[in-house]
């Protein structure tokens, strides 16, 4: 795999952390607890079966994932690994191009193009095998692409 990729107008930054999670009320109430708040955000991803629930924690999210279907991938994880971390996002400008650039120097792709994630964003996923065992998944939030 070539390693070497160009230089960005924008490092990417640590969006937030995925956490796929079997009973989705257990973990808001112990996420509530650790962090002393409510989550800031739930909503129904329809296009990836799962439902989710975000705390923002300065810069950075917790997202916790609970599967609306036994054949999400979430539901999938959990039944193979159990719960935990399931991802590391990282929020970029220029989904597209990123994408292709990955491709192009042999990064293992989920998915070539972005799709619409929670919170009106554009996601894609990288292999964990590209990642040394690691789903990443960049996010750009919609309408902030890169020519």
């Amino acid at each position: 795999m070539n390693t070497h990729v160009s230089n960005h107008p924008s490092s990417p930054k640590v969006d937030h952390i995925g956490v796929a999670v079997s009973d989705l009320d257990a973990a808001i109430a112990a996420w509530t607890l650790i962090t002393g708040k409510s989550p800031d955000h739930i909503e129904l991803v329809e296009s990836q079966k799962v439902k989710v629930a975000m705390f923002q924690l300065g810069e950075t999210r917790i997202e916790l994932l609970w599967p609306t279907s036994p054949d999400s991938t979430v539901a999938k994880f959990i039944e193979k690994r159990g719960e935990g971390i399931h991802h590391l996002c990282l929020g970029v400008t220029g989904i597209d191009g990123r994408l292709s650039e990955l491709k192009s120097a042999g990064v293992p792709l989920l998915h070539e193009t972005p799709f619409m994630g929670a919170h009106e964003t554009r996601c894609a996923f990288i292999h964990p095998k590209g990642v040394r065992g690691v789903l990443v998944e960049l996010n750009e939030p919609a309408g902030e692409s890169a020519a």
